[in-house]
Parts: structure tokens; C-alpha cells; sequence
């Protein structure tokens, strides 16, 4: 059965679209492998290397893209009063496997599915709806095989009370971290910190790609919702929420 195509955006032509889908197929796989995958983030510049977990990481926060990782990092690290050493944004089972063989605290988030995906499909055009739930899928696959060793947090838990996230972390962890204190005053120096930071790193950033709330992305995720609603992707869609029920609910 044939994907659900997704609209293109900048992408032209069908061999462009073959080789992002073959590529992000490629990566999905070698992602929840840390002996494959880890080496060749560590190939890339600097402040990618410095996102890969290794025994002076203090702790690991990891999702799937656009779980609430930017914020939780940023509101994290807000929290702290000092530098802490966190390996975050690979988006990579591989992350999460490594961090808990190190005996690193972890800090797992974890979506609705729906929405993780619609939102990573609006930030990467060119992929698709099946390709899209399969890497969820993959991701917390390597999660649930390492559950008793993470805390999880839901996208609700970071986006309300980041500050009992924390604590939970704390709690299991036997660590001490600052909690995070969640008023709107400090929710919005996150978010202006992160687009600074964006704004800053990229020449040009269309404002549905900061990592923020945006009405124009949130339009363009209602447009899509039907691909996730297809004959090829709704199997894979109700296989990902039951994970997620059993990740949270555990």
C-alpha cells in the first residue's frame, strides 16, 4: 500500500522527494542503535556533538521532534542558575538507550501522536503520514524497552507544570535540579529566548518553524490531519496511541 503523500513545500521533483523519504527512512532505523548511530552525530559541527550524551552528561531530556523538547531544555536550563551539561535534541531512541546505560538521569516526553506528527510533518515537507507514525512508533518502541529506568512526561506535564516534571526527575533520580517555576512571565522568557536563539542561528526562519505556539502551523497541521485518517496510516496511528497510553499510564 502506497504512502500518503504529504505537500512538498520548497521540495521539487521526484527524485528530490525519493531521496528525503529514502533518508529519513535510513536514519529512522539506525536511530535507536547507539553503537551505529551515536558515532555518526558525532561526525557532524560542534554544537550537534555537544547534544550526544557521554559520562559527564548531568541529564538527558529526549523526545520525538516537536514534543515540547526546546522549551523543556530552555526552561530547564532557565531553572538552573548555572551551566548543566544536557544531551538533548537528537530525537533518537539511540540517545535515550545510551543515557540510561550510563546510569544518567532521563527525562523522556512524550506526545499524542496525532499532533507530534502532524507538527514534524509541517517542520519536514516531503515526508510522509506512514513515515512519519512509523519513526514515532520506532522511538518509543526504545522507550518502553528501558521505561523503568526513564521518567516520562507527557507534552501536557511540560507545557503546564515543568516544575513537577522536574521534581518527579528529582524523585526518581536521587538528584537536585532547580524545579522550573511555571508563571506566565517565565513561559514567556523561554519562548523569547528560543526564538532568539533560532533567529540568531538561521538567516532566514519562516516564525511556523520556531519552536513556539503559531497559528499558521496549527492551520497547516488541521490540513493534514486527514492523511493520518487513511486506510495506510490509521493502523499505524491507533498502534501509536496505544503505546503512548501505555508509556504515560505506567
Amino acid at each position: 500500500m502506497n504512502d500518503v503523500a504529504i505537500p512538498t513545500g520548497r521540495l521539487s521533483g521526484v527524485v528530490d522527494l525519493a531521496r528525503v523519504r529514502a533518508w529519513y527512512a535510513a536514519r529512522a532505523v539506525v536511530s535507536s542503535h547507539p553503537s551505529i548511530y551515536l558515532p555518526l552525530v558525532a561526525r557532524k559541527p560542534s554544537s550537534e556533538v555537544e547534544k550526544i550524551v557521554d559520562p559527564t552528561t548531568e541529564v538527558v531530556i529526549e523526545g520525538f521532534p516537536r514534543s515540547g523538547n526546546t522549551f523543556a531544555v530552555f526552561a530547564f536550563e532557565l531553572a538552573q542558575g548555572r551551566p548543566v551539561r544536557i544531551a538533548h535534541h537528537l530525537h533518537a531512541g539511540a540517545q535515550v538507550a545510551r543515557g540510561v546505560q550510563l546510569g544518567i538521569p532521563t527525562l523522556v516526553l512524550v506526545r499524542d501522536p496525532a499532533d507530534a506528527v502532524l507538527s514534524h510533518l509541517v517542520r519536514h515537507p516531503g515526508i510522509t503520514a506512514r513515515q512519519g507514525l512509523r519513526s514515532w512508533i520506532r522511538f518509543h518502541r526504545t522507550v518502553e524497552r528501558v521505561r523503568d529506568r526513564v521518567t516520562i512526561a507527557s507534552f501536557a506535564d511540560v507545557t503546564t507544570d515543568f516544575g513537577a516534571v522536574t521534581e518527579r526527575l528529582n524523585e526518581r533520580s536521587g538528584t537536585h535540579f532547580a524545579p522550573f517555576e511555571h508563571t506566565p512571565a517565565n513561559v514567556e522568557r523561554c519562548f523569547r529566548r528560543i526564538e532568539e536563539r533560532n533567529r540568531s542561528r538561521y538567516a532566514r526562519i519562516e516564525d511556523s518553524k520556531i519552536a513556539r505556539p503559531s497559528p499558521v502551523r496549527d492551520e497547516t497541521k488541521r490540513s493534514l490531519r486527514p492523511t493520518l485518517e487513511a486506510p495506510g496510516a490509521r493502523p499505524l496511528l491507533d498502534e501509536a496511541r496505544r503505546l503512548q497510553e501505555a508509556l504515560v499510564a505506567s
